[in-house]
């Protein structure tokens, strides 16, 4: 049966999973979800004998029904090879009795490899299945990792273009350079001066721009995104939470059936959006706890029913989380208010109105399957120390985010349910702040290339195949704009102006 998307905000619109990812956003600006989520076509117990690549097929096949069996299987084979540095691609690390899924074995050391290895392969092929002959610009707005991903997956390929904007200081240096220094004739990275949330509203406008649309069309080319606003982002990000049941499963840390809990650090929701999906699936999920930094919009959200980015904005150590506008959770929004588009327009045009919006207690109960809590930058830092200090095991700013906000969760609910917490980067991204947490003092002012080499003694892990790369890489990319030139950047890009 075919599964069809459905817009946030537009209850007449109605595509195909091909259709939704070519288009990325919804023209009045609406995300787009599926009918229904469907469940897992395979017992539970016949995960564990799974790799990677067959859970990958199992569950986006239920997901991308427009795809046939072939084109899903090619796209999964040129996505999860030997481009990540571990054959289980999302192995599990348990450390201190916590199950760290680390899902930076990527081409960029970060999670965001998981889904954006597959995206242009899901794209071009959508684009051939619709006799799509217009070049396709991925506009894409990153708060560090999404970047570099997006970059790495879709440069040199045929008939795409892209152009990445990030925030100018509001990334790690390794971040900045990764993105600065890649290759590609199609590439284009902008620094704008603003930050992250101005960078994705920017973005966001540009979709919505029915006359700059025209424009486009008009020179032959079509926006999409690479964002997690893009489905074909999202559906991908289901499958290691799927596997990671598998794969505990399979190594008899739990018994079939047993719910486990799963703690996400997220900014933009989309990768916590993808474990609720994947309980709702079948995964035998108990709670999704939400971690934040000090950018705890989220976590007041699930405090009190109240959305409210009217704050200050933080600049972390932990920057792919400093979000304030967090586009994936009006994908829950749309859930919990029973699937009510008109209600969820409703409290969007609030958001972009007051910049804040509530719920309804009804939606609020909703929510029950999370828990949220904060991190402060203290906290942050005692969990990589103290994780060192007791096991030798090294994290990045944002998995120690998660980490502790799990310790404060378990403190103080006594939950004794077994847990994973995603881990979203290599703590290569952020020698810098991670040797800064284990040894203060000693290595400030040094910035985290240049600590690659200490990082390594002091983990006993080899410097990634990453970070070697952008040591002497040539910088490619300097361009720069303020906020509200982005539109004008993109048409000079590509030749408009």
């Amino acid at each position: 049966m075919e599964l069809f998307y459905r817009s946030t905000r537009n209850e007449n619109v109605m595509l195909t999973a091909s259709e939704a990812i070519l288009k990325g956003l919804s023209d009045e600006g609406g995300l787009f979800v599926p009918e229904y989520i469907p469940k897992l076509p395979v017992p539970l117990a016949d995960l564990a004998g799974m790799d990677y690549q067959e859970t990958a097929y199992v569950v986006m096949k239920q997901f991308l029904t427009d795809f046939t069996e072939e084109e899903l299987r090619g796209c999964i084979r040129a996505a999860y090879d030997d481009k990540f540095d571990n054959e289980e691609i999302a192995p599990i690390a348990k450390v201190d009795g916590v199950y760290y899924l680390e899902l930076f074995h990527g081409p960029t050391i970060a999670f965001k490899d998981m889904a954006l290895s597959i995206l242009p392969h899901l794209m071009t092929t959508a684009a051939r299945k619709h006799h799509v002959t217009d070049e396709i610009v991925i506009l894409t707005a990153t708060s560090g990792d999404t970047g570099k991903a997006a970059l790495a997956g879709f440069a040199d390929v045929e008939g795409t273009r892209i152009i990445v904007f990030y925030p100018k200081g509001g990334v790690s240096d390794v971040q900045r350079l990764q993105m600065v220094t890649q290759k590609g004739n199609n590439t284009a990275v902008v620094a704008i001066h603003g930050n992250f949330d101005e960078a994705q509203s920017g973005v966001k406008k540009m979709f919505e721009d029915e006359k700059l649309k025209e424009e486009l069309q008009k020179a032959g080319f079509r926006f999409s995104s690479a964002n997690s606003i893009n489905i074909g982002r999202l559906v991908p990000q289901i499958v290691y939470y799927v596997h990671a049941y598998g794969c505990l499963l399979k190594h008899e840390e739990i018994q079939e059936g047993e719910a486990v809990n799963v703690v996400v650090p997220t900014g933009n929701f989309g990768n916590i959006l993808a474990a609720y999906f994947a309980k709702q699936m079948g995964v035998p999920i108990a709670k999704l706890i939400c971690a934040s930094n000090e950018n705890k919009v989220l976590f007041d959200f699930f405090e009190t029913g109240t959305y409210d980015k009217n704050r200050e904005f933080i600049l972390t150590e932990s920057p792919s989380m400093d979000i304030l506008i967090s586009s994936n959770l009006e994908r829950l929004i749309y859930l919990i208010s029973g699937r009510n588009e008109a209600k969820n327009r409703e409290l969007m045009k609030e958001l972009n109105e007051n910049g804040r919006y509530g719920i309804t207690g009804k939606m609020k109960a909703e929510l029950s399957d999370f828990a949220a809590g904060y991190a402060s930058a203290d906290e942050m830092k005692k969990a990589i120390r103290d994780t060192y200090e007791n096991t030798g095991y090294v994290m990045d700013t944002h998995t120690a985010v998660a980490a502790a906000v799990y310790e404060a969760y378990r403190r103080d609910s006594n939950d004794p349910a077994k847990t994973i917490i995603a881990s979203t980067a290599s703590p290569y991204k952020f020698a810098e702040s991670v040797l800064n947490a284990i040894r203060p003092g000693e290595y400030e002012g040094q910035e985290g290339i240049a600590l690659a080499d200490e990082l390594s003694r002091l983990s006993g892990t080899e410097i990634p195949k990453a970070v070697e790369e952008i040591r002497n890489a040539e910088i490619r990319h300097t361009r720069e704009c303020d906020a509200q030139e982005m539109e004008a950047a993109v048409k000079e890009i590509l030749g408009l102006r």
